[in-house]
């Protein structure tokens, strides 16, 4: 392909800077149509965002022959169906994490991607970040020794909107949309980045409840796992405590020394050793999602070997799975 024209089925919030406006941003990548199934959305976006074409039904927009990609950002439960629907078209798709809401759906994109010999591109754009290059880099140059333990901390409190009435609460706490609650829409970060930099978990068990009693979608859990070398691996989540306790952390205690890094504040990396502790304060790019973004177009275009796939994505859909016992 010498240009890569997108359509993204879907434009909620994740489209309107984190992703959207970086397709237009990199060199040979257009943004061509949009589709919402609520026509007001779709063509607010349109003209929002410079763009010529929108749509209410998916199916057209797969099959407009001016799109010979399409950008996926729905939430997780219609994930399959339309990447499915793309890749049987001929056309790549990008899709938003998780790639689906459960580690079944996952198995059903990968077969089809491997039938139709089309590539399915996932959102896990934390993998591209200077700020997660960083971390790699420290953990390279050993500078914490050999990683010995692993620990995921994060607690919120509720938000506003976990306290609607249940046909008005946000699609993320509604497990049959979501695949579970904020769970299942945080943690697929922490574990993709941890996974790019440990290998592939291969144990994990949890006990997920609910606390708060807000809604009823998991608000609380605790885990364990084991990555392939050996490493193991903690975690605890609350969606549902006080202000004070609000954290978002994760520590990686080594023989030399200890790294803590955030997932979505981005607060300074910490490296604490026998030299003393050392602030690391990384700058991010303005949209998160371009630097992936160009690797997929640069793919697609036959210049890079994009590795953020379908494929590479799903075991990350298994740990989620594994830990809340959906299997």
């Amino acid at each position: 392909m010498k240009e890569i024209r997108w359509g993204v089925i879907g434009c909620g919030e994740v489209t309107e800077k984190k992703s959207g406006p970086a397709f237009n941003e990199v060199e040979g990548s257009r943004l061509v149509a949009v589709m919402s199934r609520n026509a007001d959305k779709a063509c607010s976006y349109a003209e929002r965002h410079g763009i010529a074409t929108w749509y209410t039904d998916p199916q057209a927009l797969v099959d407009d022959p001016n799109v010979n990609a399409v950008y996926i950002a729905t939430p997780p439960s219609s994930h399959a169906t339309y990447a499915i629907m793309a890749m049987r078209a001929g056309k790549p798709a990008y899709v938003e994490k998780p790639l689906a809401a459960s580690y079944d759906d996952c198995a059903r994109i990968n077969r089809v991607s491997a039938e139709t010999h089309v590539p399915c591109f996932v959102a896990y754009y934390r993998r591209y970040l200077p700020y997660f290059q960083k971390v790699r880099q420290l953990l390279d140059e050993g500078r914490i020794g050999k990683v010995l333990n692993v620990q995921i901390r994060f607690a919120c409190p509720p938000r506003q909107v976990d306290y609607n009435a249940p046909d008005q609460r946000p699609w993320r706490i509604q497990p049959d949309i979501a695949g579970g609650g904020y769970f299942y829409d945080l943690a697929p970060h922490q574990f993709d980045i941890l996974q790019q930099f440990f290998g592939v978990i291969v144990y994990a068990r949890g006990y997920s409840c609910n606390r708060g009693g807000l809604y009823q979608a998991e608000d609380t859990v605790s885990a364990c796992y084991q990555f392939e070398s050996g490493l193991p691996g903690s975690g605890s989540w609350c969606f549902s405590g006080h202000e004070s306790g609000r954290e978002d952390r994760i520590e990686l205690i080594g023989s030399e020394g200890i790294l803590s890094f955030s997932v979505f504040d981005y607060t300074p990396i910490t490296l604490n050793t026998s030299d003393g502790v050392e602030e690391i304060v990384i700058e991010n790019p303005k949209y998160v999602q371009q630097p992936l973004i160009q690797d997929v177009v640069a793919t697609l275009q036959g210049r890079s070997d994009c590795q953020c796939t379908s494929l590479s994505a799903t075991p990350t859909n298994w740990v989620l799975d594994k830990i809340l016992k959906k299997f």
